[in-house]
């Protein structure tokens, strides 16, 4: 390759594309990333899909037949009672609701822009269901949940719960030189700018070190509309740009299509244009890679293969805490109002939307 060709290729901020599958493909220190997008219909008197189930695999249900899934609720849509240890789970819910539960004693409602952040740590079991309240009128849910790795010196920290009201995360909104608009939204890190102070991560999470360099943020763009994706802080940063909603874009001047993972070169700048006419969107996942050995085992996620054998064991000794509810797949009711109730009975109830 001529030395002025490999210059520019070097110094373009795109450094691959490639198609969204399921789950995304994400980069250390990530492990995971899903996004659901589900036309529930209304909903039966007892808060699952006024549908018929048939052909339907209950319990493994990822088939998005006739536009959604029941994931493995037999009753109610979502995930019962379940296990996680070494990592950290992050749900952004854009539409509908999440019904949390879990062995630290902690419940919550929560959605419509809100975020959970969940430290698995030493081990967690907890349960995630997606009631459907509305009986007239259809129940979209839409959701991303993102698997932040902990490092070895945290994968055994205590569990933690934590919640992101829609109200308080900060956001960036602007409009370029011919009046379109963009907005973010800082789910972790910061970005000039903003309303809002960043909140603080969890304790114990990998986003909390100072030179980790972790952010997570979603934009919005009006069609037609650019911003400019500024540089990353930190040295040896990574990111990736999951452009999920929308027709087509530029990215740094490179054309590409909706459904895309496009890993950028953190520290440089890369202009984003919304090219199709309709609004696009994209999630960006960042952060300095914790560079340890990933052996994982379903939902744990350890270091070495006898940490994964030392894990089980424990799970079967002590439940990792237990499980105080009465079913695997518990609701919390028919009121929409968004609740969060802490460890030790703190409780939180943000204002309704």
């Amino acid at each position: 390759m001529p030395a002025d060709l490999a210059a520019s290729s070097i110094a373009h901020p795109v450094i691959t594309v490639k198609p969204l599958g399921f789950p995304w493909t994400t980069i250390d220190p990530f492990l995971f990333c899903v996004y659901h997008d589900d036309a529930y219909p209304r909903a039966n008197a007892q808060m699952g899909p006024d549908a018929s189930l048939a052909g339907r695999d209950i319990g493994q249900d990822f088939a998005r037949k006739d536009g959604w899934s029941m994931y493995h609720g037999s009753t109610v849509p979502g995930f019962p009672a379940h296990p996680h240890r070494g990592f950290e789970t992050v749900t952004i819910v854009r539409k509908g609701l999440i019904d949390h539960s879990d062995s630290l004693g902690a419940t919550a409602r929560f959605g419509r822009g809100d975020v959970q952040w969940l430290t698995a740590g030493k081990g967690v079991v907890h349960s995630e269901m997606f009631p459907l309240l509305d009986a007239q009128n259809p129940n979209p849910l839409e959701l991303f949940q993102i698997w932040l790795n902990l490092p070895a010196t945290g994968k055994m920290s205590e569990p933690h719960f934590t919640m992101l009201w829609s109200q308080d995360i900060p956001r960036l909104s602007l409009k370029d030189a011919d009046g379109r608009s963009t907005e973010v939204a800082v789910i972790a890190g910061r970005v000039q700018g903003a309303d809002a102070a960043p909140l603080p991560p969890p304790p114990d999470s990998w986003a909390a070190q100072a030179d980790a360099d972790v952010a997570i943020w979603t934009i919005r763009m009006a069609p037609g509309a650019r911003w400019t994706l500024p540089a990353a802080k930190g040295d040896g940063t990574r990111r990736q740009l999951y452009f999920f909603k929308g027709a087509s874009a530029a990215v740094g001047g490179q054309a590409v299509q909706s459904g895309s993972a496009i890993e950028l070169r953190a520290g440089m700048d890369a202009e984003l244009v919304n090219s199709g006419g309709e609004e696009a969107e994209f999630l960006m996942l960042q952060g300095k890679p914790i560079s340890e050995p990933v052996v994982q085992y379903g939902p744990f996620v350890m270091n070495t293969q006898a940490e994964i054998a030392q894990t089980l064991a424990d799970y079967r000794r002590t439940q990792f805490g237990g499980w105080s509810f009465a079913d695997e797949a518990p609701v919390h009711g028919r009121d929409p109002s968004r609740f969060a109730r802490h460890p030790g009975g703190r409780e939180e109830r943000p204002a309704d939307k």
